[in-house]
């Protein structure tokens, strides 16, 4: 898959608390075009950081549902896309309904529910919505959502879900106000959400926010399985202070002994955030993929050299946040 610079990764990547409270409120101008190249994206979200002002066209970007709005496309044989151009949300078909992963945020709600009808998947067969952490991004459409879901149960560690409560109360001074569910379903480190055959093996990733958690459940592709994960969060936007760094570190390093283990290594990163890793560019190549060839998405030496250069950022930040006595 093609991987973006460093500095691009590392400070472009997850931007939910900065960027919350940076959007515009509602514009009729001229944003950027339908889903630019992954590496435009990013040059804009670096933009951003580096200067602390919101490019105008990546703030109207951001909230534009008919300029986010992508088809769903199939990654695997269970898994379909059904988010938008900036922010993933996964929907994993199992023997005895879908698990769906993250619910994007208004105003893209209304669009996950069309691409998930596009995949021809029913509102009612989801039974569980697993969630990554407290970001607005990320879980900000969980209140649309849960009424359109009958047999939906919502899923998040403690962490995440306490996080995801106090962000959405920040947000109640900003133009951009959300608001959250009460805790349903709480998960903890090595807990496995089960459904039909189908087991999604929840792990606490702490670093990007201290709840975020990652989740690792198998893939198909024709008579081939394989082992995917979904990184809840490697962006540093949200770092406190050194500690938090170090857990960010620790988790890096749990990943990554993940996919290098001998026995059901990880071999696929399903992304939460589309540019960081160029997914669309990747769904162009499955999208002219022929028949034997290898699935695009299967590539643990790029996993591998993508977690490399994380921690090589984290370790800057750390020494960074300690001589700042933080």
């Amino acid at each position: 898959m093609p991987r973006l610079a460093l500095s691009q990764v590392i400070r472009a990547c997850a931007l939910a608390t900065p960027l919350l409270a940076s959007l515009p409120g509602p514009l009729a101008a001229q944003p950027m075009e339908g889903c630019p190249p992954s590496r435009d994206i990013m040059a804009r979200f670096d933009d951003f950081l580096r200067t602390g002002k919101m490019p105008p066209e990546l703030g109207r970007w951001i909230v534009d549902a008919r300029m986010q709005a992508i088809e769903p496309w199939k990654a695997f044989d269970n898994v379909h896309f059904v988010g938008v151009c900036w922010v993933s949300a996964w929907a994993v078909r199992t023997d005895d309904g879908v698990v769906l992963i993250d619910t994007l945020h208004e105003p893209h709600v209304d669009g996950l529910v069309a691409n998930l009808g596009k995949a021809g998947i029913a509102l009612a067969d989801i039974k569980y919505v697993i969630m990554t952490h407290g970001h607005f991004d990320h879980v900000g459409g969980a209140a649309k959502l849960k009424p359109l879901l009958p047999n939906a149960k919502f899923v998040m560690t403690q962490a995440g879900w306490d996080e995801a409560l106090e962000t959405a109360r920040a947000s109640e001074a900003t133009p951009r106000r959300w608001s959250m569910i009460a805790p349903e379903v709480t998960v903890k480190d090595g807990d496995a959400i089960r459904l039909g055959g189908t087991s999604f093996t929840v792990l606490e990733t702490p670093g990007h926010t201290l709840g975020t958690a990652s989740y690792v459940f198998d893939v198909k592709d024709a008579n081939n399985t394989y082992r995917a994960v979904t990184i809840g969060g490697f962006g540093l936007n949200a770092v406190k202070d050194s500690k938090q760094v170090e857990a960010y570190i620790a988790s890096v390093d749990r990943v990554g002994a993940l996919v290098k283990q001998g026995q059901a290594p990880i071999t696929v990163h399903l992304a939460m955030h589309p540019p960081t890793i160029g997914l669309m560019e990747t769904r162009e190549k499955l999208a002219a993929r022929k028949p034997g060839e290898p699935n695009a998405l299967v590539d643990p030496d790029d996993l591998t050299k993508w977690l490399a250069e994380l921690r090589t950022g984290a370790e800057q930040r750390l020494e960074i946040e300690r001589k700042a006595g933080r």
